[in-house]
């Protein structure tokens, strides 16, 4: 990937600076952005920048900044708590959608006259897309919407390659504030469940999403990262 420029949204933190640091120690320079500010200990070689992805202005000046570059990947996404139909609070859930699905697609769209030739865009979906649980719509729901969007993108933008990840538990901020010792009694509890006896690292996506950069016959394509847990 050397001499090839990688933006990542929602690189800062998660799956998302695990993509980062995996692109740029294959020799690729990234750019990681993210809602947040850039965290303390951010590493020197990656450059960061904020960036909102439901300000479609802000989005369009970024990619603006940015120019010609060769892979897009998003990875940013909302923390959202699972509720059944009863209990759903319908702004909730439109606000999960402004980030998941339009967010994704408000990067893609201003993104894409930048991308060079050979390049590629890889979105985020999740396991919910294709696993019905109870309390699960929201997330089921928007992460089908974005499974749909990137193999239809895959036509609309061909030759532009466009490809989903979908992750399946992984240990990350997504699971929103707890302590460490919650942290790891969940992610024991959820790992016992898989045939792989562990839930996912951000390490462990990181070599999907960079898998697919690399591979130039790859387009349409969803890939599954969720040991198991489709099964």
């Amino acid at each position: 990937m050397k001499n090839q420029l990688v933006v990542v949204i929602g690189g800062l933190s998660g799956i998302g600076r695990a993509v980062a640091e995996q692109a740029a120690a294959a020799g690729a320079r990234v750019i990681a952005a993210g809602r947040r500010a850039t965290p303390a200990e951010w590493p020197s070689h990656i450059e960061s920048a904020q960036l909102d992805v439901t300000d479609d202005a802000a989005v369009q000046r970024f990619f603006a900044g940015v120019g010609e570059f060769d892979h897009l990947v998003l990875t940013a996404g909302p923390v959202i708590p699972s509720a059944r139909l009863a209990d759903l609070a319908p702004e909730q859930a439109m606000a999960a959608f402004d980030v998941k699905v339009f967010g994704q697609l408000r990067a893609v769209k201003h993104a894409a006259r930048y991308l060079n030739a050979g390049g590629s865009v890889t979105l985020t979906s999740g396991l919910l897309a294709r696993k019905a649980v109870p309390g699960g719509l929201v997330k089921s729901a928007m992460n089908a919407a974005v499974e749909a969007m990137g193999k239809t993108l895959a036509k609309e933008l061909a030759p532009l390659r466009v490809n989903v990840v979908s992750p399946g538990m992984v240990e990350t901020g997504m699971w929103g504030e707890m302590s460490d010792a919650e942290r790891g009694a969940m992610a024991q509890r959820a790992g016992a469940g898989l045939p792989v006896g562990r839930v996912g690292q951000g390490s462990d996506l990181a070599q999907a999403y960079l898998m697919i950069m690399q591979n130039g016959f790859m387009t349409g394509a969803v890939v599954d990262v969720d040991g198991g847990g489709l099964l």
